[in-house]
């Protein structure tokens, strides 16, 4: 039965799905302009540092005076959670991996379910969550919309039709020198003025995180982590691929291809290293590359038209675009109606630490995420644990103990401890039980 006959039936018997927002900045934002359009889902409360904002967030969207008088605004996360209005579902989209953590960890305890937007939290502390999830009987998802959840899906379909998944990731814009880019140059990388994304409510930190190699890594980390696909040694390479490309692209070396080795997440970029745009890019978008199992299925690739490199054993298959917010009621209905997530960490394969942009000075402060100071890398969870790399969810706040040049990646004994949080407890423990023989 589909998610929206289960929905109907929901509605017959229980009544529309109450749901929690943690967040109402763009994704969340998205999310609420979909409500008025979905019988069925009802958000009881929104939870913002600044509700005056929630409130103009919904109806910016569009949503009339009575939806708005019958949702409730608080800016205490706490209360949102333990809200019996709240039924089953939290939607936490704040994008801070601290707070993501700690909403979860009262979720689990509330015994609701939780559909984590917040990657950087997964990222940080994901198979604890995970596992906390399911002993506690409830549902920790991926979102809808998101790439990740997206390529989770690709990779899903390929192995339920029995092809081995080569790569799978998402197309971006990038070029080398973006990692160095901080809140004050990106809106020129994006063609604005700083005036026109003011206008338009962008996040200068946000938006560079995306710019700058953070959120790729991030997003590819949590990939892998949900998937069982590794990154390569040396992280993301950014190849730049088109649509056309990408089963000669994203195939192993020795056959012709970029990739280290099989089952690899990649980013492919929408510009060549000169800056050219690629031809049919995949910037907004999601994809796999599979491999034909014999003859049989390669003859078949060809025939029904899917894009395979010369040899015909490599083919692609990809989604041109994701629709961030506008998508997460897939997650909703699939957690509530299914008891599904759509994607969840299953192990920790991928992370992402901490890099300096420049050279930094002991005593300087890290500003995290999109800041100044730092960008992420992805690296293989393993190497990250045996050099003790600082992942980027804790990279902000805290102060170096020493001089760090810039493309080094840092490591915990290079800052002072971070302010004691539950994210910091758990990835403490989390990274003591993986050491241990």
């Amino acid at each position: 039965m589909g998610l929206t006959q289960r929905l109907e039936k929901r509605l017959e018997t229980l009544g529309p799905i109450r749901v929690g927002l943690i967040g109402a900045g763009k994704f969340g934002s998205m999310f609420l302009n979909q409500v008025p359009a979905t019988p069925g889902i009802e958000v009881a409360v929104i939870a913002d540092l600044d509700p005056q904002r929630a409130r103009q967030a919904c109806a910016t969207v569009g949503w009339d005076e009575d939806r708005v008088a019958r949702t409730r605004f608080t800016d205490d996360s706490a209360d949102l959670i333990s809200a019996p209005e709240v039924e089953v579902e939290v939607v936490e989209a704040t994008g801070n991996p601290v707070a993501g953590v700690s909403h979860a960890c009262d979720a689990f305890r509330q015994g609701k379910h939780i559909v984590m937007v917040n990657v950087e939290a997964d990222v940080l502390v994901g198979p604890w969550l995970a596992r906390e999830a399911a002993s506690a009987g409830v549902v920790y998802s991926m979102a809808y919309g998101d790439q990740p959840a997206l390529t989770c899906e690709l990779v899903d379909w390929a192995r339920a039709c029995g092809f081995e998944v080569v790569a799978a990731g998402k197309g971006t814009k990038y070029l080398p020198s973006y990692h160095v880019s901080t809140p004050s140059t990106v809106w020129d990388y994006y063609g604005l003025t700083a005036a026109q994304a003011e206008a338009a409510g962008m996040n200068s930190q946000m938006f560079n995180s995306f710019l700058d190699g953070t959120k790729s890594a991030i997003e590819m980390a949590a990939i892998a982590n949900a998937t069982g696909l590794t990154p390569a040694p040396e992280g993301l390479s950014f190849p730049p691929c088109g649509t056309d490309d990408l089963p000669h692209v994203l195939r192993p070396r020795e056959v012709g291809g970029r990739l280290r080795h099989k089952g690899q997440v990649e980013v492919v970029s929408s510009l060549e290293r000169d800056g050219r745009p690629v031809y049919r890019d995949l910037r907004w978008g999601v994809y796999v590359v599979i491999e034909a199992p014999n003859d049989y299925a390669a003859a078949s690739f060809q025939q029904y038209g899917l894009l395979t490199d010369e040899s015909g054993r490599y083919a692609a298959m990809y989604k041109p675009y994701h629709l961030i917010g506008l998508e997460l009621n897939v997650s909703i209905l699939s957690a509530v109606l299914r008891g599904e997530p759509t994607g969840c960490t299953t192990g920790f394969r991928g992370d992402v630490v901490a890099t300096a942009k420049r050279d930094l000075a002991c005593g300087e402060f890290l500003d995290g995420e999109g800041g100044y100071t730092v960008w992420g890398k992805l690296m293989p969870a393993q190497d990250s644990l045996a050099i003790g790399g600082l992942p980027i969810g804790l990279a902000q706040g805290v102060s170096l103990t020493r001089p760090v040049p810039a493309g080094q990646v840092l490591r915990w004994h290079d800052v002072q401890p971070a302010a004691p949080s539950e994210a910091l407890r758990l990835r403490q423990m989390m990274e003591q039980q993986l050491q241990t023989p």
